[in-house]
């Protein structure tokens, strides 16, 4: 039963506000009542197994998960609150600059880069997906459409990802992996050059050639993994 914690938490916390509600999850921003310590509370259907390897590691730019509760098919996850500003957000007022945009990707190269030797794949990276907290580091947030890569798949068991940021083999083609992250990172650096998918302009800068091969739509023609993008926008 998953009673106990919502007991829990309701004696110790206030909800501060909604973040996100559908069908299958909830996400709430909670404040501790007596030390004024900020959680978020995901309230999920599906497996957990994801967050719990997020669980056991520590990364400057994952945030922390502090604890995962199972019943079923439901999960909660408490996790650290980032006090920040998303990139969808900051794109409503301006785009960013080359310089900014290699020193996001790099950090979020860093969070892939610890996932995927982990197994998980996030196949949804997107500007909602990345926050920039007010202390300036990256996060790469939200990992309910993450899956651990099997070698034995041919494809995914799921099809998921928000259109225009997931890769072709997201949608039944083959099984998602490193690579799948590195095209949905190249839409995310022509959107945040030029406030559009590259389909409709692509980036005319230095990091063009960057787009193109990160967004190839064959997964081997895209760089390899995250480290050698990094490497790329040194």
């Amino acid at each position: 039963m998953l009673a106990w914690i919502d007991e829990k938490l309701e004696k110790h916390y206030r909800l501060v506000r909604v973040l996100k509600k559908t069908e299958k999850t909830e996400i709430l921003h909670l404040r501790h009542i007596s030390i004024e310590k900020d959680i978020v509370k995901r309230v999920q259907t599906g497996n957990a197994e994801v967050y719990d390897i997020l669980r056991r590691i520590s990364h400057p730019n994952i945030p922390k998960v502090y604890e995962v509760v199972t019943h079923g098919t439901d999960t909660i996850v408490l996790e650290e609150y980032i006090n920040g500003i998303t990139v969808s957000q900051e794109l409503q007022s301006k785009l960013f600059s080359e310089k900014d945009t290699r020193s996001i990707v790099r950090s979020l190269c860093s969070a892939l880069d610890a996932i995927h030797a982990l197994g998980i794949i996030h196949r949804d990276i997107k500007p909602e997906h990345v926050i920039i907290g007010e202390d300036g580091i990256v996060k790469l947030i939200d990992y309910d459409t993450a899956r651990l890569y099997k070698p034995y798949k041919t494809a995914d068991t799921f099809i998921t990802g928000t259109t225009g940021y997931a890769a072709p083999e997201q949608f039944g083609l083959t099984q998602s992996d490193e690579r799948t992250d590195i095209f949905s990172l190249g839409i995310l650096m022509n959107v945040m050059l030029t406030g559009v998918h590259p389909s409709q302009k692509l980036h005319s800068g230095k990091l063009s050639k960057v787009i193109e091969k990160c967004t190839q739509i064959d997964p081997n023609k895209r760089y390899a993994g995250a480290a050698a993008l990094a490497k790329e926008l040194k």
